[in-house]
Formats: C-alpha cells, structure tokens, sequence
C-alpha cells in the first residue's frame, strides 16, 4: 500500500480513498475545497457553488454536498448568503475547571446568556443519579454558552438550593458558575462524565442558532465536593463544529 510520505500525524490513511481505489467524485472535490480554505485566513469568502462547480468541472450538487459537510468539519461556516473560513475549533479540556477558563486560555471571551433559573422539588431520576434527597428544593439554572458573541453551546445546571440558597438574588448570569461556588468557600472533589454525539432537540438548536441536523456533542457530568457529597448535576451541549475536547491521560 502506498502512503504519502508528507502525511499530517494523526490524518486518516490515504483519506478518503477506499481499497478499490476509486475516488468519491464529491470527495475528490472536497479535498481540493480544503486545500483553497488552507490558504486562506478566518473569516474569508469562498467562492460560490457556481464558480466551483465550473473550477473543478462538477455538478453544483456535487460541490454543495462537498462545502456541506466542510460545514459540518467546523472548516467552513455560513455567513448570509455566502460560505466563509471558520476558525480553530475551541479546545475544552476534560478536567473540573468552568467553560470561563477553557475558552479564555485560547485568546477567546466567554460569556453566557441565561434562558431560565426555576426552583423545584428534586424528582426521582435526579435524586438516585446525584445522591440528593428527592422532594429536597433544588435549582435548575439553564444559559447559552458564547464565546466572542458567537452561541457556540447550551448548559443546564441542577443544584441544592441548600448549597446556594442565594443563587436567584447574588449570582451574576453571565459569570462563571464555578468561581461563584469558590467564592462561597464551596471546593470541587471529584466529578463522574460522560460524552456522546446527539442532534439538538428543535428548542436546543433553535437557542444556540445551529440547524438541527447539526451534530452536537453532549457531556453529562455529576460532580461531588471534597466530602463526598453531591454539588452538580450539568448537561453541557456543545456544537460539534466548533468544539473539540483534550485530556491528559498517564499510566
């Protein structure tokens, strides 16, 4: 088998090539639409479907399902009526630090817009998935996550109201959540996560702007204090175009 000498470290193996040799015709086209968006710096306009179905001789259809799933990469993103280079995904760190650090770390401003802060009786399927007392009063605090102004993901957070009785009266929405919980000389001990890839509900996708046919990827974390006992329940939702998530893993 022959393989590229100058292949990128981590690239798939003669991408997109299957073993009987013959190229997709969309996927011949989507690899040369990459190389122009290599070239080219954030926010620039790539040429329409018409001047690259003429450039590279193929149908328009052909073109559009190749930009389509560039889109659905994270490497191209709609603008209007026109297609341009998205940025660097977002690189969130799997680790109990708030979505504030993660996204300042890369040059970004964080920033939250809140959808809703109720107060209800814990139901049944919180209280055996956290460990909290069903019927206790907890709050379900649910906010847009932005970065530069852009809405990029949707979290929603259950906690005790016990922990923070004052949550509706000193807690600023667009804050970080975890350093309010610091400030309140609450500390993080260890946390349970799980990630999977899902499609936003109509509601979900419709507050974070993205088409619904767009994969999201969701992580479910319960996270516990230094003693033990159970501090959050979140359902974060990040758009799989614009995020990606890194660990540290040591033997």
């Amino acid at each position: 088998m022959d393989y590229p000498n100058d292949q990128a470290p981590g690239a798939p193996v003669r991408s997109g090539i299957p073993e009987h040799g013959r190229i997709p015709k969309y996927y011949a086209v989507k690899a040369r639409i990459a190389a122009l968006v290599d070239e080219r710096g954030e926010g620039s306009l790539i040429p329409t479907e018409r001047d690259l179905s003429e450039r590279y001789d193929v149908a328009r259809e052909t073109v559009r399902q190749a930009v389509r799933e560039l889109v659905l990469e994270g490497k191209l993103r709609r603008r209007g009526r026109g297609t341009v280079v998205a940025g660097p995904k977002l690189e969130q760190p799997l680790s109990l630090a708030s979505y504030t650090e993660g996204v300042r770390r890369q040059g970004r401003t964080p920033g939250r817009t809140i959808v809703t802060l109720d107060r209800f009786p814990c139901p049944d399927a919180l209280a055996a998935e956290t460990g909290l007392t069903r019927g206790e009063p907890v709050w379900h605090l649910e906010r847009v996550l932005l970065a530069d102004d852009e809405r990029v993901g949707l979290e929603s957070t259950y906690v005790a109201v016990a922990s923070v009785p004052g949550l509706d009266t000193d807690f600023e929405p667009d804050s970080s959540f975890y350093a309010y919980l610091h400030g309140k000389g609450i500390t993080f001990g260890d946390a349970d996560e799980r990630i999977e890839t899902v499609l936003a509900t109509p509601r979900e996708a419709l507050l974070i702007g993205t088409p619904p046919a767009l994969p999201m990827l969701l992580i479910h974390r319960v996270s516990r204090d230094t003693e033990g006992r159970p501090l959050e329940r979140v359902r974060s939702l990040y758009r799989g175009d614009r995020f990606s998530f890194t660990t540290h893993l040591r033997s």
